[in-house]
């Protein structure tokens, strides 16, 4: 029972987690930010304003010119690509202009629809003190989630760094924040592994199980990030994430719906190839060679392996398997049909298993609350390109293939482990 209740309270704080970073309804917030120059104030606003003669100061902008009869409107090429590996051209308007200060909005992104940008407002200003410039900046808009409010605000303290940078050397940057770095991500890995400790009992059965539980979580990711540079991503990362896990993040927007099904479904499409090598090793464990393989811990591994990516393929908004059905089918009868099948197999195999109707039904009620977060996401500025009817197929196939190998995976481990 103490188990059971350690699950429980787990699985409610992940809930509970999700929601905020991702659902909760935030509504219009503001982000300020108010750094220091020891600079010219002339120098730090030709660099901070859109009109500005060194507007095009950063790294990340390729050009940045007034448009043609339109005083009031800049246009801005950045080196971030686009679906099609084009860079992204952004056209902003000024709506309020002083001498050091003024407010824009975007009205045009060659990446996204315009709606992502529609409560959008950004205000910067210059202040001199003494020897000193004050510059303040204000980003304004409608938020769901914390996530991208932390991502906003990371955002542009990377921004005054390269211009502080800019304003001493000269030359701006790529400054690598020190939350990206490899060394730190294993850090986090090994601190949401210590986190996860006390769930599982802190003895080292403990131990292992929640090690075992971070190994499932980084293969995982690894899918997705391989399937990422499959599809030309020219930089692709993994964020870890304690308690909740990992993310993986490709180096631009995504161009087609295959590209989406088969970057969402390749997490635990490449974790399935692990379940045959799982296997081998448990039936030849204690032997020959082999002799040193712990054959329980085998059996162990291939129950979480099989039970994170088959929840994971839950035909929720927010999950993989949600993704994958989303692209495959169109129309809303056939994605309640493929969302029931999905859902009746990943049913069968908890049955199979012994687990009793109420859980079952317990389980049901809370991914159905998860789905209730909704779709999400960012809008594209054109449709993506429709798959063609063998890449649903083949999407299709390889979604119930996961399914079925990650439920056979669960129902050999249980079988063996409490027979």
């Amino acid at each position: 029972m103490a188990a059971h209740i350690s699950v429980i309270v787990l699985l409610i704080i992940n809930i509970g987690l999700v929601w905020l970073l991702m659902a909760t309804p935030l509504g219009r917030r503001t982000v300020r930010l108010r750094v220091t120059f020891r600079a010219e104030a002339e120098r730090v606003w030709g660099a901070v304003s859109p009109h500005g003669a060194s507007a095009d100061w950063h790294h990340s902008v390729l050009t940045s010119r007034v448009l043609p009869g339109a005083e009031n409107r800049v246009q801005q090429t950045y080196t971030h690509l686009d679906r099609h590996g084009q860079p992204i051209v952004r056209t902003f308007e000024i709506t309020e202009k002083t001498a050091h200060a003024y407010e824009a909005r975007v009205v045009d992104d060659t990446a996204v629809d315009a709606s992502f940008w529609k409560d959008f407002r950004e205000r910067r200003r210059i202040e001199e003190d003494s020897d000193v410039v004050h510059l303040t900046i204000e980003q304004t808009d409608r938020y769901r989630g914390i996530a991208f409010l932390i991502f906003r605000f990371v955002a542009l303290r990377r921004e005054v760094k390269a211009l502080h940078q800019w304003l001493e050397t000269g030359t701006s940057k790529p400054v690598r924040a020190g939350f990206e770095h490899p060394l730190v991500q294993c850090a986090l890995a090994l601190l949401s592994t210590l986190l996860l400790w006390p769930f599982f009992g802190l003895t080292s059965d403990g131990l292992m199980l929640s090690a075992l539980l971070t190994l499932v979580i980084v293969l995982h990711e690894l899918g997705h990030m391989a399937a990422y540079r499959a599809f030309g991503h020219k930089t692709v990362r993994m964020i870890f994430v304690p308690l909740l896990g990992g993310i993986a993040i490709g180096g631009r927007p995504y161009n087609s719906l295959f590209e989406v099904a088969t970057c969402a479904l390749m997490g635990a499409g490449m974790s399935a190839f692990v379940i045959p090598v799982g296997i081998a090793l448990h039936e030849a464990g204690g032997e020959g060679v082999l002799a040193f393989v712990p054959r329980q811990s085998v059996l162990v591994f291939l129950l979480i392996l099989g039970a994170f990516n088959l929840l994971n393929l839950l035909p929720m908004n927010r999950f993989d398997g949600g993704q994958v059905l989303r692209q495959v089918f169109r129309s809303r009868t056939s994605l309640t049909a493929g969302s029931f099948l999905l859902t009746l197999v990943i049913l069968a195999v908890g049955w199979r298993i012994g687990l009793s109707s109420q859980a079952l039904l317990a389980g049901l009620a809370v991914f159905a609350l998860l789905s209730l977060m909704g779709q999400g996401g960012v809008k594209p500025r054109h449709r993506l390109d429709e798959m063609t009817g063998g890449q649903r197929i083949v999407s299709a196939l390889g979604l119930y293939s996961a399914v079925a190998l990650h439920g056979y995976a669960i129902i050999y481990a249980t079988d063996r482990l409490f027979s």
